[in-house]
């Protein structure tokens, strides 16, 4: 098969879509991360369009990449001017880049409703700037913008402007779905027709989602004869985005035999999909093909029983070619080999297979209950072992509630005072906390720590990294009268767990959530299980019958560090 060409333009077209911005530092690490991959062409952008872009160009001018190539991109002269007096070509023929990127018009509606040129002066135009940076050393490749649309409209003319870039010197002609409408049936036919009229040129494809199919139009396009995808990481761009790059590359090497990377920087697939949306600050697509969270994950009995006995039952790949893992999902739908497996996961042993069929049941029937009333289980692994400890006999409770309570006040100035007391007790004594926060669950959060980490030190490292909240239509009610689910991500900075809590009052759901995610760590065999002798002001002195009671010290002002009102 013929070598493919991978484009990356996830630092230029990509940050087109909303919300998308990255720091020039930022972008580095993903040159650096893109490179790691190997992928060949890296679109850094246009070089001096901003101060970012010109900070960027000039770290990356002292970088030595393994894989990459770094591509500047630009557009064509302006219209009624020369080459060499345009200041954006001056810029790309100065740029350290060795390749360049030229965008022109090659549909006729764009030629004549927004350059305003005639179609000769259009071709020019083209033909000028090519040959003015291939004059420069530079190696160029033309993008063809609305392509599709512009040879629906006029082939012929269309085809003008690809012949006009490559005889005056471009290597690549990059045929642009620009507006993202065209369907892979056209989009073979179109590419094939093009194929056929210059063979002599390599041709390369830019596909962008506005039709659901960017990535399917790129598949086709390499099958009609293109040897260079363009796409971005994660599928990133204006209005829908552009091809994903990610699936792309994956659907060539292990659908359709073209090697586009070793095995090993394959693996580094899903890696790469994560930290760029890390960067960006956004939540993965779980269900993102081979590398969202949920790529290979399975619910159904049936699915999960299958994959057991053998994972092409259910999995179109093995998930460790793309650096992924298979996870298996517990629900109402859930059979026996989910559950034994996520037992077997928190060392929960089950005696016998008499035992362990028990097991498996109490464990379905509780979890059926729960869904009724709104729990789910998906992203919430540590309450689903809470749950299973529970059946097995292996749950360690951090502490007995006796009642939590929350002042919340707003003054006429509109400042919001928060402050939880919690009793509870630990070992035969009673403990009265109280904690001020910057909203509820932060205040329970406080003097809930201030109670147990006197015990439990390895909590101190637990940190809740995210927080939401959904409202359940259920007989309970709609709006805000609705049952609330809370789902809670925590993590110690070596591992990330879920929890859940649902309830008619979303601090009474948090709290359940809360407590989930601090006793999951202390359960036998965690790290956060070492218990410590209490001591110190939590502990005050005896109060008849065993109970005690706290000092004024326990009560902990917040310092609203980065953490979101809740």
């Amino acid at each position: 098969m013929s070598k493919i060409e991978l484009y990356d333009a996830t630092l230029r077209d990509g940050m087109g879509g909303a919300g998308m911005s990255l720091t020039a530092q930022e972008k580095l690490r993903v040159v650096a991360k893109l490179d790691e991959l190997g992928v060949g062409y890296i679109e850094a952008g246009f070089p001096s369009s901003n101060p970012k872009e010109l900070e960027l160009f000039g770290m990356l001018a002292d970088q030595r990449l393994r894989h990459s190539q770094i591509v500047a991109f630009g557009m064509t002269r302006r219209r009624g001017t020369s080459a060499t007096k345009d200041a954006g070509l001056a810029v790309l023929a100065g740029s350290f880049a060795p390749l360049c990127t030229l965008v022109g018009k090659s549909s006729v509606l764009h030629v004549e409703k927004v350059v305003r040129a005639s179609r000769r002066e259009n071709l020019a135009m083209i033909a000028d700037s090519v040959a003015f940076l291939a004059g420069r050393g530079k190696r160029v490749f033309f993008d063809a913008e609305h392509f599709f649309d512009g040879f629906t409209l006029d082939a012929d003319y269309a085809l003008a402007t690809l012949r006009a870039a490559a005889e005056a010197g471009a290597e690549r002609l990059v045929l642009c779905d620009t507006n993202g409408g065209s369907l892979p049936g056209r989009v073979r036919e179109v590419v094939a027709a093009v194929r056929d009229a210059l063979p002599e040129v390599a041709l390369g494809i830019h596909t962008h989602n506005d039709s659901g199919c960017a990535v399917a139009n790129t598949l086709v396009a390499v099958e009609a004869g293109a040897t260079q995808v363009q796409g971005t990481i994660n599928g990133i761009g204006e209005r829908t985005g552009n091809a994903n790059l990610i699936t792309i590359i994956a659907d060539l090497q292990l659908k359709m035999g073209h090697r586009v990377l070793t095995a090993k920087q394959l693996a580094r697939l899903t890696d790469t999909a994560r930290l760029i949306d890390e960067l960006l600050n956004r939540a993965s697509d779980p269900s993102q093909p081979y590398v969202g969270r949920h790529a290979f994950a399975h619910k159904a009995g049936m699915h999960a029983s299958g994959v057991r006995a053998d994972p092409a039952t259910f999995e179109h790949i093995a998930p460790e070619v793309v650096g992924n893992g298979t996870e298996l999902l517990v629900s109402e739908l859930s059979g026996r080999a989910a559950i034994t497996e996520k037992a077997a996961a928190a060392g929960i042993a089950v005696a016998g297979d008499a035992g362990g069929e028990t097991f498996v049941k109490r464990v379905l029937a509780r979890v059926k209950e729960l869904e009724h009333e709104g729990f789910q289980f998906d992203g919430a692994d540590a309450s689903f072992e809470l749950l299973m400890r529970k059946e097995a006999g292996r749950y360690e409770p951090l502490f007995r509630l006796e009642s939590w309570r929350v002042l919340v006040e707003q003054n006429a100035e509109g400042h919001v005072d928060t402050e939880a007391t919690i009793k509870l007790w630990h070992d035969d004594q009673r403990y009265v906390l109280t904690a001020e926060g910057n909203g509820p669950v932060n205040a329970l959060d406080r003097a809930l720590r201030d109670a147990i980490t006197e015990f439990y030190p390895g909590l101190t490292d637990v940190e809740l990294i995210d927080y939401k909240v959904r409202l359940l239509e259920t007989s309970h009610g709609t709006g805000t009268g609705a049952v609330t689910r809370v789902h809670i991500d925590s993590a110690d900075g070596q591992s990330t767990w879920g929890t859940t809590g649902v309830g008619e009052n979303v601090v009474a759901a948090s709290w359940q959530a809360l407590v989930d995610a601090l006793e999951y760590k202390v359960q036998p065999g965690k790290a956060g299980a070492r218990r410590a002798k209490a001591t110190g002001s939590a502990k005050a002195g005896a109060n008849g019958a065993g109970r005690a009671k706290t000092t004024g010290s326990a009560k902990a002002k917040a310092t609203g560090s980065g953490r979101s009102r809740r």
